[in-house]
């Protein structure tokens, strides 16, 4: 297995993978590129949406196929925006669109009651058919600032206080991102066991 199809079409999403998949020898091709309609994510939980996704670019490429369901989740708001993450302002919606929804909903509330994490779910599939996924999730905890800081990162980062770092998530290195991010978490996960697998 040396190609792998990703199952999204996000810039911020490929552009992370490709880093933290450089030091594997896997070609990581976005989906996009072998023309993958994207899926309709109609699951309730993250899991169940890369799962949906992971299928999809499967069945359409023939190859073996990456997901990762991703957002951010906010205790006051019950975890919202949750897997509405990428879609919290409408249909369409830009990361800024996105962020400025984030804080009207948190307009007013202190700054201790605004806890929050990202998830990342990150499922492969062999393919379309795979009874037994490989599933890995990790979490970021932080808190949403109550203004954006820093212009790195995408979606959330701006508003998303990295206690241990003292700043926005917009504001570390891609190196640092890396190193504590649920993404990061996430696919080292999925490599340990990938290689449990391939050994």
């Amino acid at each position: 297995m040396n190609k792998i199809v990703l199952a999204s079409g996000n810039k911020g999403k490929l552009r992370e993978f490709a880093e933290l998949f450089a030091p594997m020898n896997i070609e990581i091709v976005p989906q996009s590129d072998l023309n993958v309609p994207e899926a309709e994510e109609t699951g309730q939980t993250f899991v169940e949406n890369a799962i949906i996704k992971a299928r999809n670019a499967a069945m359409h490429t023939g190859l073996p196929a990456i997901a990762d369901d991703s957002g951010i989740e906010v205790d006051y708001l019950l975890g919202a925006p949750g897997i509405y993450s990428a879609r919290y302002a409408g249909e369409n919606a830009s990361d800024e669109d996105n962020l400025h929804a984030l804080l009207s909903a948190l307009n007013g509330v202190p700054d201790a009651e605004r806890i929050a994490r990202y998830q990342c779910l990150l499922v492969m599939m062999r393919h379309s058919k795979d009874p037994t996924p490989l599933i890995c999730q990790a979490d970021w905890q932080g808190q949403v600032l109550q203004d954006p800081m820093g212009d790195g990162g995408f979606g959330y980062d701006p508003i998303f206080w990295v206690a241990e770092e003292k700043c926005s998530a917009a504001q570390l290195t891609a190196q640092q991102k890396h190193a504590i991010s649920h993404r990061g978490k996430a696919i080292r996960q999925f490599m340990r066991l990938f290689n449990d697998e391939t050994i």
